[in-house]
């Protein structure tokens, strides 16, 4: 490229640098999960809401729905036109959504039995108690996928339904970095030293997964610093990335040793409270979403499930996309929503 290219080609740039500022400035504060949602429950730290509903819903048994420990469930409502929440009410659900909250150093000492046999039985238990009915419907996305199966083998007679979505459950796949970093991870030792883990040497771990992610992303957005609707997308979903809790440490070294280490679930010999986790016991209707571009949770980790529970109503479904397309994509709302509201509605009557 000669001079007179290379000006003109660093005027654009900077053209764009100033328009990209001036649409900053016109911007709004960056707000997620704005759909309207009501505080029900509460145990600790963590906290049950409701949808709001306009309308009676047409499914008659409610859906709770709980997203991974390490990640804000506000991904799931992104903004009113990317929310997986809102397109779940629409198709006549009666939704409800467990808030983790954020671990201190007060709650090291939690564990898998506390987010398990309390807080999310705890939560079940309210709905059953506030609806007057003895099984509810439940969804969980990623590592809440894998603890709401953990739970359904321990109390199938609560549950009616089970959908999860990009959860892992067979750890002895070599085809993503993460599952072979915590192989050789010294988690005794960060548990013991740290106490709780924190979210950025988290972060740090899934930015490696793909390290010019960060790259195309940015310049991908320098081409859309004058599109007010475009910042505004990219500003929510990294407003949402750095939004990560911490995480408590006793409940880390569990998830690390007896699953990504000794892959005890998918063995049946996991665990919880002295009692064993038997697969065999989900007996309910089981839908099984994963992304066919999953980068963190490969397939055969996702899919390797239905082969070891003991229900005759389950259902393999593969979206194409990647791991957090599932919820905030174009053809999640499309396709994704109403095919597993229907789902769920007919096996609620």
């Amino acid at each position: 490229m000669n001079s007179m290219g290379i000006l003109e080609e660093m005027s654009q740039t900077l053209g764009k640098l100033q328009q990209g500022y001036d649409t900053l400035q016109a911007l709004e504060k960056v707000e997620v999960g704005t759909t309207p949602k009501t505080l029900v429950w509460q145990m600790d730290k963590v906290k049950l809401y409701r949808y709001d509903r306009a309308t009676s819903a047409k499914c008659k048994i409610p859906v709770l729905v709980s997203f991974a420990i390490m990640n804000r469930h506000d991904v799931l409502d992104l903004q009113p036109d990317r929310s997986l929440m809102k397109k779940f009410l629409d198709e006549g659900l009666d939704m409800y959504i467990m808030d983790w909250g954020y671990p201190t150093k007060a709650d090291k000492y939690l564990t898998m039995e506390d987010y398990i046999d309390g807080y999310m039985n705890g939560a079940v238990d309210y709905i059953r108690k506030a609806h007057g009915i003895q099984k509810i419907n439940k969804m969980g996305i990623c590592q809440g996928g894998t603890f709401s199966t953990i739970y359904a083998a321990l109390y199938p007679e609560k549950l009616n339904s089970l959908t999860v979505y990009v959860a892992p459950f067979d750890f002895t796949t070599d085809k993503c970095m993460l599952y072979k970093w915590t192989k050789y991870l010294d988690v005794d030792t960060m548990v013991d030293s740290l106490g709780i883990i924190p979210a950025d040497l988290l972060n740090a771990g899934f930015g490696m997964l793909k390290p010019s992610g960060d790259i195309s992303k940015y310049f991908g957005v320098l081409d859309n610093l004058g599109d007010e609707d475009k910042m505004m997308n990219f500003l929510r979903m990294e407003f949402w990335k750095a939004d990560c809790p911490d995480l408590a440490g006793e409940m880390y070294r569990k998830y690390i040793k007896d699953l990504f280490r000794d892959n005890k679930l998918i063995k049946n010999e996991f665990e919880l409270g002295g009692r064993l986790v038997n697969l065999k016991n989900i007996t309910m209707p089981f839908l099984n979403i994963y992304a066919t571009e999953d980068n963190i949770i490969p397939n055969e980790s996702t899919i390797a499930i239905n082969a070891q529970i003991g229900s005759k109503d389950k259902e393999l479904y593969a979206f194409p996309g990647g791991h957090i397309g599932v919820f905030v994509g174009g053809r999640s709302q499309k396709e994704l929503g109403p095919r597993v509201a229907k789902w769920v509605t007919d096996r609620s009557k």
